[in-house]
């Protein structure tokens, strides 16, 4: 199992220069044919630091669920948003992702020092430092993982009940073979992405 201190570098290097607040963000659900993108952005308390805390889809759904409650009870501060289907077909996924994770920024309680952010670069008023692959590699980005997709798949699961047919407690919205044959028999639901679905339905639905 990976240690939290193992994923402090880059924290520790920004303690190092003397960064107080480090918010790291993140982001879930880009690739699905249906539900929200849903971000995250978190300031931990770096001086006791929550163990098995780690890239979300590294984590069992159990425990997940139980270090997100953590993660939130012991944040300075933290901020989930989500983006719709609607959102995402108007704007574009990317678009629709970095104008999320600002929003979560900036809906912060604490202002952050410096942002840690997964890849993508955000048009915000602070310090950001983007890190490839930031969810396995930062405890900061690695704890906003793990909240927005708890929260994410929460929304999915309620959605599994209304829509049954397309399996979305299992497949969270991705586009598993059983999700795509309900599309093509059942047609769109009012939660999939109009742009993502057009190779499996025709015009018509």
């Amino acid at each position: 199992m990976v240690h939290a201190e193992e994923l402090m570098q880059y924290e520790n290097a920004l303690f190092a220069q003397g960064v107080r607040y480090i918010c790291g963000v993140d982001e879930v659900g880009r690739g699905p044919l249906a539900g929200p993108v849903t971000c995250a952005a978190v300031i931990m308390p770096l001086d006791r630091l929550i163990d098995g805390v780690n890239d979300s889809k590294k984590v069992s759904k159990n425990k997940r669920e139980r270090l997100a409650a953590l993660i939130k009870e012991n944040a300075v501060a933290y901020n989930v948003v989500s983006y719709s289907n609607e959102d995402i077909d108007r704007m574009n996924i990317l678009a629709a992702t970095k104008a999320c994770m600002c929003d979560a920024i900036m809906g912060l309680s604490v202002a952050p020092d410096v942002v840690l952010v997964d890849a993508v670069k955000l048009d915000i008023p602070y310090r950001t430092e983007a890190i490839v692959h930031g969810d396995a590699l930062s405890y900061s980005i690695a704890a906003a993982s793990i909240i927005a997709k708890v929260e994410r798949d929460a929304f999915m699961t309620e959605m599994a009940e209304k829509y049954p047919e397309y399996d979305f407690a299992s497949n969270v919205g991705y586009g598993t073979a059983k999700h795509i044959a309900a599309l093509k028999e059942f047609g769109p639901t009012e939660i999939h992405r109009k742009t993502f679905i057009k190779n499996f339905v025709g015009e018509g639905k």
